[in-house]
């Protein structure tokens, strides 16, 4: 699933965590990159953890949200905060609480997100919503497209 932010959602993002420095910089980069969750996610991490060498056909952001995936959907206390956001999206304390407990459920599971990389997974999870995160699983081999094979 290749969603992005618009110019509109980063500038949203940062007058509501315009207080929270590694959200800051990760809106920065986000907008450095026209609101590409991949390639922003990727600068961060090479900044916070040096270059990891993948597999080829691997991709470090689909493998990290499928790791996320599975800690996070069956997480309530994570469900929870952010649906408490969603239903008060203007709430700059809710918002940065989803980032914080984000980056305890993660490195509670052993995966280091720093608060940056993790701002740029909430607000990937916010746009596409929290359950088509947790129901979207990657095409088959072979098939090119986002949609499951039809029955």
């Amino acid at each position: 699933m290749d969603a992005q932010l618009t110019t509109n959602e980063i500038n949203a993002a940062r007058d509501l965590l315009g207080n929270y420095t590694p959200a800051k910089h990760a809106l920065n980069i986000l907008e450095k990159h026209n609101g590409n969750f991949d390639t922003s996610f990727d600068e961060l991490w090479v900044e916070k953890n040096g270059v990891i060498v993948m597999p080829e056909g691997k991709s470090l952001w689909q493998t990290t949200l499928k790791v996320l995936r599975q800690e996070l959907c069956g997480d309530d206390g994570f469900r929870g905060q952010l649906k408490e956001y969603t239903k008060n999206p203007g709430s700059t304390p809710l918002l940065t609480g989803v980032i914080v407990s984000l980056v305890g459920v993660a490195a509670a599971h052993g995966l280091p997100l720093d608060p940056a990389i993790a701002t740029v997974v909430v607000l990937y999870i916010l746009k596409i919503g929290l359950n088509i995160f947790c129901d979207y699983t990657e095409p088959p081999a072979g098939n090119s497209g986002t949609l499951p094979p039809a029955n």
